[in-house]
């Protein structure tokens, strides 16, 4: 989408973030963010993908001020949430924005459109009903719906009309930011390419950044400049999108990569899949070392004993893994034994 470079600013900075929740007896703590380090540029998509129990939509949730760290800082613009008195905090959060990935759980089926769309200015005491049902109705055309919606509700729409409806609500506050959690995961693959489509229009018009949560590898190639690769509430690799999708150096990313379906008979396939072996598992006791590491098919002794310091192997491109190159992953090691 939007062209970036290292000069440009960083509108969120996230340091050493930890999110930690406790369980429901109390006795242990799930890990589900546990030391995070990146920033996302003014202006740029910024990808984040892993399989579910990963930490991503957690991670979301906390960059919009949802959820506060346990450890660590969310920075956005330079500024922390944390330190902003209520009156402040209330008009900062309206810069940040997420949209939810079920369309429908996300609007209130008691309220018709337009009331849902208004009710983030209502909440701001921003303008009079008269000027507020006048933006909302310009944010619903926006997104490529008629007025006569407007006065229709949520069960009465498809669930992409829906979505776009969850966007418009968004677009009437105006933000900086705005974090898409699976925002087309739920929707049919017929219109997913008009909802994407709509976004880059959007991003280009308004200067928006995003940070794409996803599990397609897909849409991430489609969308994002760059792109964070998470695993059980840490970051693998982080790079500009063409070069982790083309060049990976993590197990775990190509691992991902070749879970993408191909629409070619196996025979004309170049590279096999790579099945991972085991669930991902228990962010309440993580293992030690990589947290990759009983599932890796290049495990090797180190991997229990220490964790993987994160490195840059080329400007922009940066991975936890021991043995990683600039030439790609470790080889596969199948023969290995597997730590506990």
């Amino acid at each position: 989408m939007a062209e970036t470079n290292s000069a440009t600013k960083d509108i969120l900075a996230v340091r050493d973030l930890r999110i930690l929740f406790p369980t429901r007896d109390g006795r242990d703590t799930v890990k589900a963010i546990d030391g995070m380090d990146f920033e996302v540029r003014a202006g740029e998509t910024f990808g984040v993908i892993g399989e579910s129990g990963s930490g991503k939509t957690t991670l979301g949730r906390a960059l919009v001020s949802l959820i506060a760290p346990t450890h660590g800082h969310i920075l956005h613009n330079g500024t922390d949430p944390e330190s902003l008195s209520t009156s402040q905090f209330r008009k900062h959060r309206r810069d940040y924005q997420i949209i939810f990935q079920d369309p429908n759980a996300a609007l209130n089926p008691r309220m018709t459109i337009i009331d849902s769309v208004i009710e983030p200015l209502e909440v701001m005491r921003e303008g009079n009903d008269a000027s507020r049902r006048k933006r909302g109705v310009a944010a619903l055309e926006r997104v490529g719906l008629s007025p006569e919606t407007a006065g229709r509700y949520p069960h009465q729409l498809s669930g992409g009309q829906k979505q776009r409806v969850n966007i418009a609500r968004v677009l009437t506050l105006r933000p900086k930011v705005i974090v898409c959690d699976e925002v087309v995961a739920a929707l049919d693959v017929s219109i997913r390419g008009d909802v994407l489509n709509l976004f880059s229009d959007l991003q280009r018009e308004f200067g928006l950044t995003y940070v794409f949560i996803t599990h397609d590898i897909s849409v991430v190639s489609h969308v994002s400049d760059r792109v964070a690769v998470t695993y059980l509430g840490r970051l693998m690799e982080l790079g500009q999108t063409e070069d982790v999708i083309e060049r990976p150096f993590h197990p775990y990313t190509r691992a991902l990569l070749s879970s993408e379906p191909v629409p070619l008979p196996s025979s004309m396939r170049v590279d096999k899949r790579i099945i991972l072996q085991g669930e991902i598992p228990s962010p309440v006791a993580p293992p030690s070392g990589c947290r990759f590491r009983t599932r890796c098919p290049s495990v090797q002794p180190r991997c229990a004993a220490e964790v993987p310091a994160w490195r840059e192997l080329k400007p922009g491109h940066s991975v936890a893994c021991h043995f990683a190159t600039v030439e790609g992953p470790p080889p596969d090691n199948q023969n290995a034994p597997r730590a506990q």
